[in-house]
This record gives structure tokens, C-alpha cells and sequence, in this order.
């Protein structure tokens, strides 16, 4: 397998690029095909991303069968109904949470590996504890397995108050409810783009979901639920690396299908930092200009996600000036900072917010370290502006949510291989 990338740079991007079905939005479906024994087909599903290849390895392992009809598409089938353990002894990722959600509601119990995923942090997962909990489940942990069962007949339906805008926890008490007897209400959901997919999927399923904006999200339990094909939406991470790309090396990239209505805010901040964007049609032309600083703070949709900010940061690098990044969801994101210190990139950690030192993108080629997935493609970033090699190293995190991300970038023009 490998395990680095190597970037040549510096030099402009320049060309076409197409983006892939969303990552976030891909696994959550996944999961939701636990719902129910009939067939479940995803378009536009980005089957190159490790993190999917491992979920669909869970779900052969618990009883499904997967056929991949071509790259982009795949076929989630059920033939002697699943299992209620999963037993898994390699990589785990956070969506394992999901899975034990929607076993829960489907069998009354399961049970899966403790959540996986990027380290961001203090990540615990007892709000989805708590939100089983409210549904009726007895949820405890047994050695590295976290288990739930749901005693009286399933999981009963209930008003759940979210404590934070949690992604992960709207998107299982979502799961849950579609099952669980009566109605179930999900206060202060959170409402972005994936989450509405999901649901999107789930009411083609026939379940009955009636989203109250920010408010609450209302779910009326069904007996069961049917088989559907639902196209998945793009990746708005991906658009926003090539964006950001495209501004730092001063190139000239056209990025087809961008999704324009659910990235408004950062839009609106890159635009106020330098990026020249023209429309057309339905993709997003980025014309070469300058990066200026840039000062956000992360927050719930349609503010900026925190997976934005490890780009932004790289944004904040090739700017000349001082870039102020403030993230209160996962403050210990930042970790990253001291690998672009490693291409002369000066910062400071203020309590919970990051200050980029910006030279104006003035720096070399180093031998970084990606520590997570976005960080990883922050790094890349950076890499195709600094003068000389560069090498990524754990670059497998970048295979775990874009695909083709080494193809794509050499078919703009930069200079990148991998490497063992």
C-alpha cells in the first residue's frame, strides 16, 4: 500500500476537475441500508475512499452483500438477513456509532467495535449514549465493544435534547427513530447539507421525517422500511480544497458541479480574502489572484464547518500578513500547525485560537506528517506552493475522503506521485 505522497513544487493549477460523491454523506447512507432487508443502490458513491471500503467490508461482515457496479455506483443487498455483532478487528472508523444505532433499531441490539475515525481532540461519544438511552436501550461497554439493547420490544420513542449541534448524534437519532415506536423529536439538530441527505435517502425508504429548521427534527416510527436508489450529493470539502488550491498557486481551475447553495458563508469569506470566482452554469471558475489574511471561527451549518479549518489555515500561510482561526468545537485540531512549521510557516496557539504568521507563501519543501484527513490535504496544499520536494507522509489519511486526489492533481498540471 502506499504510504506517501511526493509534491514537486511550485508551479499553478490549472484545468478541469470533477468532484466526488460526498464522504460524509456516503457513509451515513451506508449505515442507513441497515434499516432495512430490501436492496438499497447509491449513484454518484465514491467507492475509491478507504473509510467506504471499510464501512462496506461491515457491512459483509454483518450479513449484507455489496456489489460495486462501477466506480461510482454499488448495490447494497441482504439475502439471509444480518447479524447483531460486529466483529471487526481492523481499522475502525467513527460511523461504527451509526451502525450500532441502526442495528439497535432494527434487531433491538448490537453491538461494534469502540468509534475509530481522526483523532480530533476529546471526540467521546456519550451523547449517542444518552440519545439510545432516551429511546429505551441499556447501552454499556463490554472490553472494546460498545453494546446496546433494547429490552421491551425496541426502541420507544421520545423528545431527545441535543446538548451541542452534534452531526454525528442528529444523524443517529434519526436512524433510531425511523424504527422506534411512536414519534420521536430531536431538538437542536443539526441541519447541513449531509444530514439532509440522509434524510433525503431514509423518506425514499418510507420513513416519516419532518424537519422543523433548527429547531427539531420530527420522526414518526414505521414498521419497516423498503429498499430505494438515491443519487449522493458532492463533496462540499473537496470543492472547497480545489478552490483554495486554485487561489494559492495562482492558477486557473474550473471545478464542475460546485455546490454552491451549501458553502455560502465560506464563499463569502474567500472572497473577501482574494478568490476571484465566476460562475457558469454549473460550475465554479477560479481565476488567479492573491491570498489575503483571513480571520473565521468555526460553527454549525451554514457556518464554517471545523473540516474547513486545516485548509483555511493553509490559506492563512500563503497569505502576507496575520490569519486568525478560531474552532471551539475540536480546539485540539490544530496539531497540524507544527507540521506546516516544518515548511517555515510561523504560528502561535492562543488558548483556542490559532494565528497563522503569513509570508506571503515564501516557503520550502519539507517532510510533513498528515495527522488526520483534512490536515493531510492542508499539507498538500502547502506543498504545491513551496519551492522543492515535499513529502506527505501517512498519506493514506488523504485516500480516506477524496478520490483520485493524486490523478486529480496531476491532471491540473502539479507534479505528484506515490510513493512507499
Amino acid at each position: 500500500m502506499f504510504d506517501k505522497i511526493i509534491i514537486h513544487g511550485s508551479g499553478c493549477l490549472k484545468g478541469k476537475v470533477n468532484l466526488a460523491g460526498a464522504k460524509n454523506s456516503a457513509l451515513r447512507l451506508l449505515a442507513a441500508s441497515l434499516l432495512t432487508q430490501d436492496r438499497i443502490k447509491l449513484i454518484n458513491y465514491p467507492s475509491a475512499l478507504l473509510d467506504a471500503q471499510i464501512h462496506v467490508n461491515m457491512l459483509e461482515v454483518l450479513g449484507k452483500k455489496t456489489d460495486l457496479l462501477n466506480d461510482s455506483q454499488i448495490e447494497i443487498k441482504e439475502i439471509n438477513g444480518i447479524k447483531s455483532t460486529l466483529n471487526w478487528k481492523e481499522r475502525s472508523i467513527r460511523n461504527t456509532l451509526l451502525i450500532l444505532g441502526a442495528l439497535t433499531a432494527r434487531l433491538g441490539n448490537g453491538a461494534v467495535p469502540l468509534p475509530g475515525g481522526c483523532r480530533l481532540a476529546d471526540r467521546k461519544y456519550d451523547i449517542h449514549v444518552m440519545l439510545l438511552e432516551r429511546l429505551g436501550a441499556r447501552v454499556w461497554e463490554e472490553g472494546e465493544m460498545l453494546c446496546a439493547e433494547a429490552p421491551h420490544s425496541g426502541l420507544v420513542g421520545a423528545d431527545i435534547y441535543l446538548p451541542i449541534r452534534s452531526t454525528g448524534a442528529t444523524e443517529n437519532a434519526i436512524l433510531c427513530g425511523t424504527l422506534a415506536h411512536g414519534i420521536t423529536r430531536v431538538w437542536n439538530p443539526h441541519i447541513r447539507p449531509e444530514i439532509l441527505d440522509l434524510i433525503s435517502l431514509l423518506k425514499k425508504m418510507g420513513a416519516k421525517i419532518l424537519v422543523y429548521g433548527q429547531e427539531h427534527i420530527e420522526i414518526k416510527g414505521v414498521e419497516e422500511l423498503n429498499g430505494a436508489e438515491h443519487e449522493v450529493i458532492v463533496d462540499n470539502m473537496e470543492a472547497i480544497t480545489w478552490l483554495a488550491g486554485a487561489v494559492m498557486t495562482r492558477g486557473d481551475v474550473e471545478i464542475e458541479g460546485f455546490p454552491y447553495s451549501d458553502l455560502e458563508v465560506v464563499l463569502a469569506y474567500l472572497k473577501a480574502a482574494g478568490a476571484q470566482l465566476y460562475i457558469n452554469n454549473k460550475s465554479l471558475i477560479v481565476r488567479g489572484s492573491v491570498c489575503y489574511p483571513i480571520e473565521i471561527s468555526t460553527g454549525p451549518h451554514p457556518g464554517i464547518n471545523s473540516d474547513v479549518q486545516p485548509i483555511l489555515a493553509a490559506w492563512g500561510a500563503c497569505a502576507r500578513g496575520e490569519s486568525r482561526i478560531v474552532d471551539l468545537r475540536f480546539p485540539g485540531r490544530y496539531g497540524y500547525a507544527k507540521e506546516m512549521a516544518k515548511f517555515g510557516v510561523n504560528h502561535e496557539i492562543r488558548g483556542d485560537m490559532l494565528v497563522i504568521y503569513g509570508q506571503g507563501g515564501s516557503f520550502h519543501g519539507a517532510r510533513v506528517n498528515a495527522l488526520d484527513l483534512r490536515a493531510g490535504a492542508a499539507l498538500a496544499l502547502c506543498g504545491l506552493v513551496a519551492q522543492g520536494e515535499t513529502v506527505i507522509e501517512n498519506a493514506w489519511q488523504i485516500s480516506r475522503g477524496y478520490v483520485e486526489f493524486v490523478e486529480k492533481l496531476n491532471s491540473l498540471g502539479a507534479k505528484v506521485e506515490w510513493s512507499v
